[in-house]
């Protein structure tokens, strides 16, 4: 079946139990008030040196009632789509309220936006099919070389269904399709063991995991075979050229974190008070867009309905804007940026990220390699910390290599990459025109969403490695 998406256009709760869910809540006041409806079906299926490990497939549904009234926030949620349990909740969260009765306005529905193109909707192909993707990922990676000693191999899907309606009178909805996959390969060579991971996956169908994830594999191997000829990073200040798709994930936690807004608000973030002003050279673009399509950040609208948005949060070297909810929104006179992010209807939104990166350049990835001269070569990174207060950031290089008289050369180990998010915008030289997305999980708050990371190759002037070599 091929559409423009596999939608459920049936709303969770209908209009007016939502408009007596919303009047419950305001009955002793309120300035907001928000139902959101869910439900929730996924799959997960994993395969470990080819015996399938475990296969999961669940759902769930519920509803979360919000209640604002001045600063504060009131919030209630039930495992359930009945009117009586909604209204047990919204009745709970009114007991905090202690003013005149308050009258939503009348709903008016929304219309779609943004839909996503899905081809091959995930729950039409058989779970055999996906079990046997996942043989198909190991026996690829075994034959990248008899060094490759373990695989692991992980499929999932998920269907996300959301109705939300507000005091303001917003009814609208959205159907999120998400597919992913993932292969991690372990190499072994004499007592040496090295491991590489790969992943694909988007806001699609299947057919995205039937025409790239023989790729997948085959990446994850090449990863882990070449780590058994790594030599120990070097030290010191050098070039750096990161590179594409993951290598986005520098921008997402060293700047992206310290522009969303509750942080800037709450004088948490190194981005306070510097917006319009220049933080990078004027040919440096940066953007979190919520609506690119398919791909793995990307939805139709936010968690509280607002649409999302291709936000320039660096535009010409030039800090553009701020991540909003609607609360923080409030709080500066500005709209909301279509922000408004929550792991489930169990959650309030919060300001988050959704597919963050570096704009393409003119440049081609020979001549950054050529421009660094010597230095490293910094393919992805695996884990990192980050002081937003601060800019500060320490990440961990998962694959990288030697740049040596302008050429890339042997694979090193042990490198991390040190430095200050406002300072390293400024060491930013060249960027590559390949741009590419690729998929994370942002945890924030508690909650974790889906969240797109990535950008062109950069080099970068200088940038302090750690390493190990003498």
């Amino acid at each position: 079946m091929g559409s423009e998406t596999a939608e459920n256009t049936a709303p969770l709760v209908a209009p007016d139990i939502a408009e007596r869910t919303l009047t419950r809540a305001l009955q002793n006041g309120g300035d907001f008030a928000e139902v959101f409806a869910e439900r929730r079906h996924g799959l997960s299926v994993s395969l470990d040196d080819g015996r399938v490990e475990g296969a999961s497939d669940g759902s769930e549904e519920g509803v979360g009632v919000r209640l604002v009234v001045g600063d504060a926030t009131y919030f209630g949620y039930v495992d359930s789509l009945s009117e009586e349990d909604i209204a047990t909740v919204a009745d709970s969260i009114a007991q905090a309220a202690r003013g005149a009765v308050a009258r939503p306005a009348s709903l008016v529905a929304a219309a779609r936006v943004n839909p996503q193109h899905v081809a091959v909707p995930p729950e039409s192909v058989e779970l055999a099919k996906k079990v046997e993707l996942l043989r198909a990922s190991d026996e690829s990676a075994r034959a990248a070389g008899g060094e490759v000693s373990q695989v692991s191999a992980g499929y999932g899907e998920n269907r996300r269904t959301v109705s939300i309606y507000n005091s303001e009178g917003l009814a609208v909805g959205d159907d999120r399709i998400r597919v992913r996959l993932a292969v991690q390969v372990v190499a072994a060579r004499d007592g040496r063991i090295e491991n590489g991971t790969e992943t694909l996956g988007g806001h699609i169908g299947y057919e995205l995991i039937e025409s790239d994830g023989a790729k997948v594999a085959e990446s994850a191997a090449r990863k882990a075979l070449t780590a058994l000829d790594a030599v120990p990073a070097p030290a010191g200040k050098m070039p750096v050229v990161v590179g594409n798709g993951f290598g986005g994930v520098l921008l997402h936690e060293a700047v992206g974190h310290g522009l969303e807004a509750d942080a800037v608000q709450k004088g948490a973030s190194v981005y306070a008070g510097k917006l319009g002003e220049q933080l990078a050279p004027s040919f440096v673009n940066a953007f979190d867009d919520g609506r690119k399509a398919n791909e793995w950040g990307t939805d139709g609208i936010d968690d509280e309905g607002m649409p999302t948005q291709m936000i320039p949060i660096i535009q010409d070297g030039v800090l553009g804007s701020f991540l909003h909810d609607r609360r923080s929104a409030q709080r500066d006179g500005v709209l909301s940026t279509g922000n408004g992010r929550r792991e489930s209807f169990r959650h309030l939104p919060v300001p988050r990220m959704t597919n963050t990166y570096f704009a393409p350049g003119d440049e081609q990835v020979a001549d950054l390699i050529e421009a660094a001269g010597n230095g490293l070569y910094a393919v992805s990174f695996g884990g990192g910390q980050v002081e937003p207060a601060t800019g500060d950031f320490v990440f961990g290089v998962s694959e990288g290599y030697l740049i040596e008289n302008g050429r890339v050369t042997k694979p090193v180990t042990g490198a991390t990459l040190t430095g200050n998010g406002l300072a390293a915008l400024w060491q930013v030289e060249a960027i590559a025109g390949d741009l590419k997305l690729a998929t994370g999980y942002c945890g924030k708050a508690g909650q974790r969403v889906p969240a797109g990371v990535g950008q062109p190759h950069v080099l970068l002037r200088e940038l302090t490695v750690g390493g190990t070599a003498t």
